[in-house]
C-alpha cells in the first residue's frame, strides 16, 4: 500500500467531516438571525447596542475595500496580499455576524421613513442584499476552506461565483445602511 492511498481515507474522512460542517453553518446561521429578528422580547444590553447599526455599515466598508484589494493583489500575483486580504474579508463577516446578532437581539428593527421611488430602491437594494447573502454564505465558507487546506483549484472554481456576489452584498449593505442611517433612533 502506497502512503498515497493510506492517507487517502483520512483525507476523504476530513472532507465529508469539513463538508458536513459548511453545510450546516449554511443552515443554521441564517436560521438564527431569523429567529433573532423574530423575538418580539428585547433583551437589555444597554445604549451602547444602539451604535452597532454605524459599526455594521464601517464592517460592510472594510469588507468591500479588503475584497477589492484582494482581487487586485491575486490579480497582480501577490498571493499573500491576496490572502491577508480575504482572510480579513472573512473574519469582518464573523465580526459583523456578532454585532448583527448582538444589535438585533436587543434592540427593535428600525423602519425606514422614506417615501415614493426611494423606498422603492430602498427595498430592492436590501431584499436583493438579503437573498444574495444566504446565497453567498455557503459559497465563501467553502472557497474559505478550498483556500486553507490549499485545494487552489477548487478555490478558484468556487471563489469565480462567491466573489462578486460577496461584493455585491457587502457594498449593497453599505447602500442600505446609508439609506436607513437617518432614521435610527438617537
Amino acid at each position: 500500500m502506497t502512503e498515497t492511498s493510506a492517507t487517502q481515507p483520512v483525507t476523504d474522512q476530513l472532507e465529508k467531516k469539513t463538508t458536513l460542517v459548511v453545510n450546516v453553518l449554511s443552515v443554521v446561521i441564517p436560521l438564527v438571525v431569523a429567529l433573532l429578528l423574530g423575538i418580539r422580547t428585547k433583551v437589555d444590553l444597554g445604549d451602547w447596542t444602539k451604535v452597532l447599526p454605524h459599526c455594521i455599515g464601517a464592517i460592510n466598508t472594510l469588507t468591500s475595500i479588503c475584497l477589492v484589494a484582494g482581487l487586485v493583489a491575486q490579480k497582480v500575483g501577490k498571493v499573500g496580499i491576496h490572502r491577508a486580504m480575504m482572510t480579513t474579508a472573512f473574519s469582518l463577516g464573523a465580526v459583523f455576524l456578532v454585532c448583527y446578532v448582538t444589535y438585533h437581539l436587543s434592540n427593535e428593527s428600525t423602519r425606514y421613513g422614506g417615501e415614493g421611488v426611494w423606498r422603492t430602491i430602498y427595498y430592492s437594494v436590501l431584499i436583493s442584499h438579503i437573498l444574495l447573502s444566504l446565497v453567498v454564505l455557503p459559497l465563501v465558507l467553502r472557497a474559505f476552506l478550498f483556500a486553507i487546506t490549499n485545494q487552489i483549484a477548487r478555490h478558484r472554481k468556487v471563489a469565480k461565483w462567491a466573489f462578486p456576489i460577496w461584493l455585491y452584498v457587502s457594498v449593497t449593505g453599505v447602500l442600505a445602511y446609508l439609506m436607513i442611517s437617518p432614521y435610527y433612533a438617537k
